[in-house]
């Protein structure tokens, strides 16, 4: 993958290639970020471009042994370790390993764009949740303890390492903390803080920011053929994720609003009408779902609270709804104002935060779920 491959992000490149140039390559490297940001794009074209053999124009070729077999995922000197589970038919004690071609065709079919919830999908788990066990640190250990192949160096990309239990985080950390010369670990993570204080102090950290919404938009236009209009508000509405942005993108093609909308709707509608036990039933399907459903709900819970009070403050013009998200909300706006508009996004940021810190989300729901009601009940 070449940085002309990453959407956006154009200040991260630019100092990443700037400390390729300048020798400052740290053996440690965390991108962090929301995956649709393009975390793991970033790291895969940064290793690719450390070890091609004629970079110019700010790119890694794209054409020398060393790039064609980055590009494929397939160089002797790149190792990656991810989440995986046990699945029907599989290993029972699983490595990263065992699933490098699904690996494979999901970081290729994607351009790295994919996150925690859709890696599962293509590894069939279901409701099951990856981890990295120490396994894997023991293994990633004996990779390098080998002389590098082909490139100069030998690169370890780890994604998610927030999935790592206590066992294998301390097996990473010894070799972070001592690491053989021309080795390069690059960590992907969207929740850092879940990370050990250790770790993370021994990691040069990036962050990675949200796309620009024009970035977004002009891809839309260029890449789609998309109708300009459409590309803006979609643009918007994914607040610098393409991922979230595709889903967006899917569900107006297909014409449904998909499962966020109606999880959304019927909690605006129980809390606007005091049905409280209804609110508890809602909480429990909800905490039933898996954590990244629950994250990218709550993401657009929020998108739709700031596109239902701009209706309600009359400023339609420049609010990016249509079909069935646009005529609940135009009901909906009358409940959303200036009086309860930031305490219902801080109670969303609240919820998310516990989510992402693994918190108990059948504690933080129920608690979501009657502060959103107390807020939609205060009228204006």
């Amino acid at each position: 993958m070449r940085f002309a491959d990453v959407i956006g992000q154009e200040d991260v490149k630019r100092m990443l290639r700037c400390s390729v140039a300048e020798g400052r390559v740290a053996h440690a490297l965390m991108f962090s970020g929301r995956c649709g940001t393009g975390t793991l794009p970033l790291a895969l074209a940064y290793a690719q471009y450390l070890n091609c053999t004629d970079r110019h124009d700010g790119d890694s070729c794209g054409v020398c042994p060393s790039c064609v077999q980055m590009s494929k995922l397939m160089h002797p000197d790149l190792h990656f370790v991810f989440p995986v589970n046990t699945v029907k038919g599989g290993p029972q004690k699983p490595m990263s390993d065992n699933f490098l071609p699904q690996w494979r065709e999901e970081v290729l079919s994607t351009g790295g764009y994919f996150d925690e919830q859709m890696w599962y999908g293509q590894l069939g788990l279901d409701n099951q949740q990856g981890l990295i066990a120490k396994r894997e640190a023991d293994e990633v250990i004996r990779k390098l303890s080998f002389k590098a192949f082909e490139s100069q160096y030998k690169t370890v990309v780890i994604w998610l390492p927030e999935k790592m239990g206590v066992e294998a985080a301390n097996g990473l950390l010894k070799i972070l903390e001592e690491p053989w010369e021309k080795t390069l670990f690059l960590l992907v993570s969207a929740t850092p803080t879940l990370l050990l204080p250790t770790i993370v102090s021994r990691v040069q950290e990036i962050e990675v920011p949200p796309v620009y919404a024009g970035v977004l938009e002009r891809m839309l236009v260029e890449r789609d053929g998309m109708e300009p209009r459409k590309a803006a508000a979609l643009a918007r509405l994914g607040e610098g994720d393409v991922i979230e942005m595709n889903r967006m993108a899917e569900s107006v093609d297909s014409g449904e609003a998909g499962v966020d909308f109606e999880n959304f709707a019927s909690l605006m509608r129980f809390s606007y009408n005091d049905r409280h036990m209804e609110l508890l039933s809602w909480a429990e399907n909800m905490a039933s779902l898996g954590r990244e459903t629950q994250k990218r709900f709550l993401r657009y819970a929020t998108a739709m609270l700031r596109e239902s009070y701009m209706l309600s403050a009359g400023l339609e013009n420049i609010s990016y709804l249509w079909g069935q998200e646009r005529n609940f909300c135009m009901k909906f706006a009358p409940f959303v104002g200036n009086w309860n508009i930031e305490r219902l996004v801080e109670e969303n940021t609240s919820a998310l935060l516990h989510i992402s810190q693994n918190g108990n989300p059948k504690i933080v729901f129920t608690h979501y779920a009657l502060s959103v009601s107390k807020l939609i009940g205060r009228r204006g």
